[in-house]
C-alpha cells in the first residue's frame, strides 16, 4: 500500500526515511485510534479545518498580545461552536478532542473548562432534578461552567479548603463565603473573564459542624449583562509561565446565598431539615478529579508525541557533521546520541497514550458499577490515575525537553513550538494533584496492598503482584531466544522491584511506628520511599498496559510493536538500574546486557522512525511546529516565519 505521507515536492531527506518504511503507517495509526475510519476521519476533520476561514490565522499567535490572543480565540470558540456539528459527530469525544487540537491549538479556549469539568462533575454528581435542570442549559451553551476548587492558601489538601458552605435550615439555603484573602479560589480556568457559573468546592457546615469539602453550583456572573453578581469578586490572575489563552481567574463571595437544591447531591446529601447523608464511598465525592486524570493520561501522551514528532523529522533533514571523514554530512538521526535521547521519547509517547486508552475503559466501567451502586473498582482507579497523573506528567515533562535540546537552537526558538508546548505540559505537574502529593495517595493504596497480602487476602487487579511469588534471582540475559520471554522476563523483574519496593517501604513505616513515632510523623519520615515504590507501581502498569496492547495488534504490526516495546523496556530497566541492582536481583553484568540490547533497539528502529510519528497522525497545523512539518521544507518556512515579527515591520 502507498505511504499516505509521501507527497511531490517534499524535502528528499524525508521521502527516503518514508521508503525505508517496513509497516503500514495507516495500520498503525488504526491501532492506535481504534479503526480505519477513525484515522480517515481525522483526516476529514484537518481538512475541513484547514479550508475554513473562520480557523485561519492571518497573524500567528506567537506574534500576538494576550488580550489579542483571547480575542481571536474566543472569535474561533464561536465559530467551533456554530460549526461543530458540520464537521464531527459532537457525542464522539475522540472527534471532539481532535477537532478542538485543529482548530484552536493546545493554549486552552473559552469552552475548556466547560466541557472537561463543568459538565462532567454535574453528570457524575448532580442529583436527578438538578441535572435535568442545569445539564440541557450547559449543552445549549445557554450558560458557561467551570470548576473552583483551588485557593490562593490551599490545593491538593482539600480537607484544608476555607471557602465555606453554611446551610441554613431557616431559608434552606447554603450562605457560601470567602473567609479570608488565602481562601479566594486562585487558577481556575476559564474563571476570569469567559464563565458565568462553577462549581465550587466548599466546607460544608452544618448546625456548626464541618462535614468536609462538597461541591455546590453557584452563578458568578449575570446571564445577560455578564457582569458580577452582588457579593462575587471575579477577574483574571495575570500573565503566566504558558497558557495564557486561558483566563485562569480568581474569585471570592462576600457570604452570598444559594437554594439547598444547589448542592451536587447524587452522592452525599443535605435534606431540607439539615439531616446529612454522606456518599457510599468516601472517594465519589472526588469523581471530578478522576475523571480528569484518567483524561490527562492519554492527553499528556499526546503532548510528547507532539515532540517527539517535531523532533524526530527535523533530525531527518537537519545535516551536521561528517562520521567519516571525507564523506557528505550526516542526517543528525544517525547520531547514537541523538537516536538515545528521542527514539525512547517515541516509545513512551506510545506506551502513556496506549495506557491513557486502557484507564479510560477502566472510567468508563467504574462509572457502570456506581450506577449500579457498586464502587469496587474506584479504589484501585483512584490510586492508578494518581500515579499516572504524576509519572506520566513528569516523564512527559523531561520528554518534551528532551526533544527541545535535540533541536539544537532552533528549538528554542518560538518557531519549533516546542518552548510553548512544554509551558503548557508542564503544568500538568501541578493542576489536578501537585505530583508528590499524588504519589502518596498511590502510596497508602500500595500500604492496605502489602498489609491484604501479607494476610492473604484478595487482591484487586492493579497490586495483585504483591501477593506473588517471584524467582529469586531476575533471569534476564540468561535464557536467550525468544523475545517474547525476554519481555516476560524485564516485566517480571519490574513487577519484583516494584513489591520489594512497597514493602521495604512499608516495613520502614512500621519500624518508626514502633519506635514510638505517631502514624502521620513516621510517614512524613518515610515519604521519599513511598513515591519510590508509588512510580515503580506506576511504571509496572505502563509497561504491562503497552504489552497487553502489543499482543492485540495485528500480526502485520507485530514486528514494529515489538521493536519499539522492547526498546521501552530495555531504556526503563536501564532508567531504573539502581533498583534492580539494590537487593542483588540483578548483577552488574544484566545492566550491561541491558544496555546493549538497548543500543541495538535504537539501530533497529532508525528505519523506521520517521514512519512511526507519522503514524500519529497530527497534522501540522497541530503540530504548530515550523521544524517538524510533514514536508521537512524547513528553512525557507523559518524565514518566512520570522520576517512576522513586528520588529521586521520597518527598516529602521
Amino acid at each position: 500500500m502507498p505511504n499516505q505521507h509521501i507527497r511531490p515536492g517534499d524535502n528528499p531527506d524525508l521521502t527516503k526515511e518514508r521508503e525505508t518504511c517496513t509497516f503500514d503507517t495507516d495500520e498503525l495509526a488504526a491501532h492506535l485510534y481504534g479503526w480505519r475510519s477513525s484515522v480517515e476521519r481525522r483526516r476529514e476533520i484537518t481538512e475541513k479545518v484547514s479550508t475554513d476561514p473562520h480557523f485561519a490565522n492571518p497573524i500567528l499567535h506567537e506574534f500576538l498580545s494576550r488580550e489579542k490572543r483571547i480575542e481571536a480565540t474566543a472569535k474561533k470558540t464561536k465559530a467551533l461552536v456554530q460549526r461543530a456539528s458540520d464537521i464531527v459527530d459532537v457525542s464522539n469525544p475522540q472527534e471532539m478532542f481532535h477537532l478542538v487540537n485543529e482548530a484552536i491549538g493546545i493554549d486552552g479556549y473559552p469552552l475548556a473548562l466547560h466541557y472537561v469539568m463543568f459538565l462532567p462533575c454535574l453528570t457524575a454528581q448532580a442529583d436527578d432534578d438538578l441535572a435535568s435542570e442545569i445539564i440541557p442549559r450547559a449543552m445549549a451553551l445557554e450558560i458557561i461552567g467551570t470548576y473552583a476548587q483551588t485557593e490562593m492558601g490551599h490545593g491538593t489538601n482539600l480537607r484544608e479548603l476555607e471557602t465555606t458552605a453554611t446551610y441554613d435550615k431557616n431559608t434552606q439555603e447554603f450562605v457560601i463565603n470567602t473567609p479570608t484573602r488565602k481562601a479566594m479560589k486562585w487558577w481556575p480556568g476559564n474563571l476570569g473573564k469567559m464563565s458565568n457559573y462553577a462549581i465550587v468546592c466548599c466546607q460544608l457546615f452544618i448546625d456548626g459542624k464541618k462535614m468536609g469539602p462538597h461541591n455546590f453550583l453557584v452563578q458568578l456572573r449575570c446571564e445577560k449583562t455578564h457582569k458580577p453578581l452582588p457579593g462575587v469578586t471575579v477577574g483574571d490572575i495575570g500573565p503566566k509561565m504558558a497558557y495564557n489563552t486561558t483566563d485562569n481567574g480568581f474569585l471570592a463571595f462576600d457570604n452570598i446565598r444559594i437554594p439547598r437544591r444547589q448542592m451536587l447531591m447524587k452522592h452525599a446529601k443535605v435534606s431540607s431539615d439539615g439531616v446529612y447523608t454522606p456518599p457510599m464511598h468516601a472517594k465519589l465525592n472526588y469523581s471530578t478529579m478522576v475523571h480528569v486524570r484518567a483524561h490527562m493520561i492519554y492527553s499528556q501522551g499526546h503532548l510528547l508525541a507532539i515532540a517527539a514528532a517535531v523532533a524526530t523529522r527535523y533530525s531527518a533533514v537537519r545535516r551536521q557533521g561528517r562520521i567519516e571523514q571525507g564523506g557528505p554530512e550526516v542526517q543528525i538521526l544517525d547520531y547514537q546520541t541523538q537516536q538515545h535521547r528521542i527514539f525512547p521519547q517515541i516509545a513512551r509517547a506510545y506506551a502513556m497514550m496506549f495506557t491513557g486508552l486502557e484507564i479510560k475503559d477502566l472510567y468508563e466501567q467504574t462509572l457502570k458499577g456506581i450506577a449500579q451502586g457498586q464502587a469496587d473498582l474506584l479504589p484501585d482507579l483512584h490510586a492508578l490515575t494518581s500515579g499516572l497523573k504524576s509519572v506520566v506528567s513528569f516523564t512527559a515533562g523531561l520528554g518534551i525537553e528532551q526533544c527541545r535540546m535535540s533541536c539544537g537552537g532552533h528549538g528554542y526558538s518560538d518557531a519549533s513550538g516546542l518552548p510553548k508546548l512544554y509551558g503548557v505540559q508542564i503544568g500538568g505537574c501541578t493542576y489536578e494533584g501537585e505530583n508528590m502529593v499524588m504519589l502518596q495517595q498511590t502510596a497508602r493504596y500500595l500500604m492496605k496492598g502489602v498489609k491484604w497480602a501479607a494476610q492473604g487476602k484478595p487482591l484487586s487487579p492493579s497490586v495483585a503482584y504483591l501477593g506473588k511469588k517471584g524467582s529469586p534471582k531476575s533471569l534476564i540475559g540468561l535464557e536467550g531466544g525468544d523475545i517474547g520471554r525476554e519481555h516476560e522476563v524485564m516485566l517480571e523483574t519490574l513487577e519484583h522491584t516494584a513489591r520489594r519496593l512497597a514493602i521495604d517501604a512499608s516495613q520502614l513505616w512500621e519500624k518508626r511506628m514502633k519506635g514510638g513515632e505517631s502514624k502521620e510523623r513516621a510517614w512524613n519520615g518515610v515519604t521519599v520511599e513511598m513515591n519510590r515504590a508509588s512510580r515503580v507501581y506506576t511504571r509496572l502498569f505502563m509497561a504491562r498496559a503497552f504489552h497487553r496492547r502489543l499482543l492485540s495488534s495485528p500480526s502485520s504490526l507485530r514486528s514494529v510493536l515489538t521493536d519499539l516495546f522492547s526498546l521501552y523496556l530495555h531504556y526503563e530497566c536501564v532508567d531504573m538500574a539502581h533498583h534492580l541492582l539494590e537487593d542483588g536481583y540483578c548483577k552488574g553484568g544484566q545492566i550491561q546486557y541491558l544496555k546493549k540490547c538497548l543500543y541495538e533497539d535504537l539501530a533497529t528502529l532508525r528505519p523506521n522512525a520517521v514512519s512511526l510519528v507519522d503514524s500519529l497522525e497530527i497534522s501540522d497545523r497541530e503540530l504548530n511546529s515550523v521544524l517538524g512539518r510533514r514536508d521537512g521544507n524547513v528553512y525557507e518556512a523559518l524565514y518566512q516565519w520570522a520576517k512576522q515579527s513586528e520588529l521586521n515591520y520597518t527598516d529602521v
